[in-house]
C-alpha cells in the first residue's frame, strides 16, 4: 500500500433531535471526513470521531485538523507499507490523537478491502453476519420525555436500552425508567461524572437489576473503579479509561471493569480495537460497540468492528435515521425488527459514500499529496 493522497473535509450535519450528556447538549455535529487514495486511484474513507470541544477527551475537531494537516498526513504520504494494519505505525512518532490517527487508518482499512474485493468486516476477521443492536439516550427536558423515547425505541426492536446520567439526573430516573419497563436489557452511562464518594449511589442502583454502569468515575481512572467494583455487585464498564489494549489489560488485572466499551477513534483504529477485543476475549471480558454520534461513514466501520467475536453484547451502533435526516452514505444503515444490523455484502465499508451529499455539507476541504 501507498497513499499518494490525503483529503479533509468538515462537514457540519444537524441531529434529528439533541443528544445531552454529562458533557452539554449537542444539536448540530461537526465532523471531519477523511479520504485517502493510493497510486491507481483506489480510495478509502474514514472519520474523525472527535467532538465539537475537548470534552470527551482532549481532542476535538480543529486539533484534529491541525495535526492531521501538519503532521499525521505527512507521516503516512508516500510511505510503503505490507498492509493497512502497519499504518498505525507511521504515526507512532506522534503521542495520543488517537482520533485523528483513526481517521487515517480506518480509511486505509477501507481502501485496501476494497482492492481486495471482500467486504471490511471479513477482511478485520469478523465472524458475525449480523450484530446485536442497542441504542443510546441522552439526557432529556423532562422523564416523561425519557420514558417515551424509551417506548419509541423499544418498539423498533431495540434489544438494549441505555440512558445517560449526570448528578440531579440518576437514582430517581433510573427508578421511574426500571418501574415503567421492569424487564427490560438497561444500563446507564456517566461519562465520568462522579468521584468514588458517590459510591452509595451506585450501591443503590444495585436493586435495578442494571447490566453495568459505563464510566461512572474519571475519565482516566482505574484503581478508583476497582475500588467501587468492590462495593457494587452491578459490573462496572470502561469506556474513557481504555485507549488501548495494554489499558484493557492492566484494568482486567485490577478487577477496574467488567465489561468493556470499544470505540474506534478512542483507541486509535482497527488493529488496536482488534487487540483490544483480543485481551478482553481471552480474559472473558464481554465488549460492546460504543458510538460518537458518527455520521455513516463511521457507523459502517463501527459495524465491521462490531463482527468480531468477542462483541457479545448490543452496541451503540443503530439506524441512520435516529440521528439524521439524511446521511451521506447509500444505503442508509438501517436495523431489523429484531433489532440487528447485518453486515453488508459489499467491498470496503459495503456503504457508497454520496459525493454530492458530502460536498454541499463541506464548510472547509484541503488536499494533500505526495
Amino acid at each position: 500500500m501507498n497513499i499518494r493522497q490525503i483529503e479533509l473535509r468538515e462537514i457540519r450535519l444537524p441531529l434529528v433531535h439533541f443528544f445531552e450528556t454529562s458533557f452539554g447538549r449537542t444539536i448540530e455535529r461537526r465532523i471531519m471526513l477523511l479520504r485517502v487514495a493510493d497510486r491507481e486511484g483506489a480510495e478509502g474513507w474514514g472519520e474523525c470521531t472527535a467532538g465539537e470541544g475537548p470534552f470527551y477527551c482532549e481532542e476535538w475537531v480543529d486539533s484534529a485538523w491541525e495535526v492531521t494537516r501538519a503532521f499525521l498526513a505527512q507521516m503516512v504520504l508516500g510511505q510503503e507499507v505490507e498492509s493497512a494494519a502497519a499504518v498505525g505505525a507511521l504515526m507512532r512518532r506522534v503521542r495520543g490523537n488517537r482520533m485523528a490517527k483513526a481517521a487515517i487508518e480506518t480509511a486505509c482499512w477501507d481502501l485496501e478491502a476494497g482492492r481486495l474485493g471482500v467486504p471490511l468486516w471479513r477482511h478485520l476477521g469478523g465472524v458475525q453476519a449480523e450484530i446485536p443492536c442497542g441504542v443510546s439516550i441522552g439526557i432529556q427536558d423532562s422523564p416523561a420525555q425519557l420514558l417515551e423515547k424509551i417506548e419509541k425505541e423499544l418498539a423498533a426492536g431495540y434489544q438494549r436500552i441505555k440512558i445517560k446520567v449526570k448528578p440531579g439526573w440518576d437514582g430517581r430516573i433510573v427508578e421511574q425508567v426500571r418501574s415503567r419497563f421492569p424487564d427490560i436489557r438497561l444500563m446507564v452511562d456517566a461519562n465520568s461524572a462522579y468521584t468514588l464518594d458517590d459510591a452509595p449511589l451506585f450501591r443503590a442502583l444495585d436493586e435495578f437489576d442494571l447490566m453495568m454502569v459505563e464510566q461512572p468515575l474519571a475519565f482516566d481512572d482505574m484503581l478508583d473503579h476497582a475500588q467501587l467494583q468492590k462495593q457494587i455487585r452491578t459490573p462496572v464498564c470502561l469506556d474513557e479509561s481504555i485507549r488501548s489494549s495494554d489499558d484493557a489489560r492492566k484494568a482486567i488485572a485490577l478487577d477496574a471493569c467488567r465489561v468493556v466499551n470499544v470505540k474506534l477513534g478512542r483507541v486509535g483504529g482497527h488493529a488496536e480495537a482488534g487487540r483490544v477485543e483480543a485481551v478482553c476475549r481471552e480474559a472473558g471480558v464481554p465488549v460492546w460497540c460504543g458510538g460518537m454520534l458518527e455520521s455513516g461513514v463511521g457507523r459502517a466501520h463501527n459495524i465491521a468492528m462490531a463482527t468480531l467475536g468477542g462483541f457479545t453484547l448490543p452496541g451503540d451502533v443503530s439506524a441512520s435515521a435516529r440521528y439524521w435526516a439524511e446521511d451521506i452514505i447509500e444505503p442508509p444503515v438501517t436495523v431489523t425488527p429484531r433489532g440487528t444490523i447485518a453486515a453488508p455484502g459489499g467491498p470496503g465499508i459495503g456503504f457508497k459514500v454520496r459525493r454530492d451529499r458530502v460536498e454541499a455539507l463541506t464548510v472547509r476541504a484541503e488536499t494533500m499529496c505526495a
